[in-house]
């Protein structure tokens, strides 16, 4: 990378840190959509595939733990698309719903396939992301069958599929400023009011406004199949771990991630084997945003656990990556499991909206 684009980068990044920060109030900068006339309706999103995921070297799929499948660049027209902060799928990673922190939900369709004569295409098979189709937009809801307008109200922060798919089921849906998580089914007319909300403990709403309930993952599979875990960004106890809940039963009890180097925490989801994968975010002025993706085994999830996990990917700006805040799993045909991310770029001119798609590599040996 040369020393211009070096220097743009790190300011893009600084910039980032700025106005992505999130200290409340608005700035000349803030490009978030007005939601008054806000309903549901069609859009066109434009993807642009990356040339790989490492800058300068598209042909290199391996990352980590890791396999490459391919990522695109997702643009619009529309000003209800953007700040895109949790991402959910259904079963076969086709269908999905994703929430902004602007209080919308965008729905529609992943197009994915093999591309032809590339490393990609090879490695990737039919889970290569080519476009997205049948994309649709519409309001998050008050519970009384308002739509969310007001900015304490409308940062939602994460998605997750609950029961059916993203086109007839139930998702959670996360929020800061006023925190709190809602169940909302999803319907013909896309995600409806709240039915109700979680029993969070009260601990949560000491969280201060841009820092509360970031992600929310659902365990799919073990003893705890059905239970909701929940972090707070950057929230540490007295020991410095990350604090977060499990909630089994309508039952919420603390459950903490050991940090490394600094990470916050974006996102979390639930694995086919009843783990969990998370999403890290950290920002330095000196190398601007960095990822990373850790594995939390079924044994280490329990009440009261400090959890670990594995590292399976670490990245920086010298990947294709951007403000990375939301994570969804799913199964491919012949077992492979997918990890799809999103970013949110914030509203900003200088950011982009990323989809990128890994399959978590078997164990070598």
């Amino acid at each position: 990378m040369t020393a211009a684009l070096t220097s743009l980068a790190l300011l893009s990044a600084l910039l980032l840190a700025l106005f992505a920060s999130g200290h409340g109030g608005a700035s000349p900068f803030d490009a978030k959509p007005d939601l008054e006339n806000l309903r549901r309706h069609a859009i066109k999103v434009d993807a642009a595939p990356l040339k790989g995921f490492a800058r300068g070297d598209a042909g290199r799929t391996r990352f980590g733990r890791l396999i490459w499948l391919g990522g695109l660049v997702l643009r619009s027209p529309s000003p209800y698309f953007g700040g895109f902060s949790g991402l959910a799928l259904g079963p076969r990673g086709e269908r999905f719903v994703a929430v902004s922190d602007a209080g919308f939900w965008m729905a529609g369709r992943i197009v994915a396939g093999s591309v032809g004569g590339s490393v990609a295409g090879s490695v990737a098979g039919s889970e290569t992301p080519q476009g997205l189709a049948d994309v649709e937009v519409g309001p998050l809801w008050s519970k009384s069958g308002r739509p969310l307008s007001d900015r304490k109200e409308v940062d939602a922060e994460a998605v997750r599929l609950l029961t059916g798919t993203p086109q007839s089921g139930t998702v959670l849906v996360s929020f800061e400023r006023i925190h709190r998580i809602g169940r909302f089914r999803i319907g013909p007319q896309g995600i409806a009011p709240p039915a109700r909300y979680l029993r969070l403990p009260n601990y949560v709403r000491t969280l201060k406004a841009n820092r509360g309930l970031e992600a929310v993952g659902v365990i799919r599979a073990g003893p705890l199949k059905g239970a909701v875990v929940t972090f707070a960004e950057g929230r540490r106890d007295s020991r410095g771990l990350l604090r977060g809940w499990l909630i089994v039963r309508g039952r919420a009890r603390e459950v903490f991630l050991k940090p490394i180097g600094g990470f916050d925490i974006t996102d979390i989801a639930g694995l086919p084997d009843g783990g969990l994968v998370v999403l890290e975010r950290r920002f330095r002025w000196s190398e601007g945003v960095k990822m990373r993706i850790r594995r939390i085994a079924p044994g280490e999830i329990r009440a009261g656990a400090a959890m670990a996990g594995e590292v399976l990917l670490e990245a920086d700006q010298s990947f294709n990556i951007d403000n990375m805040e939301g994570i969804a799993v799913h199964r491919a045909s012949d077992g492979r499991t997918i990890l799809t991310l999103i970013s949110d770029d914030n509203f900003r001119f200088f950011q982009r909206t990323l989809l990128l798609r890994f399959a978590i590599a078997e164990r070598e040996g």
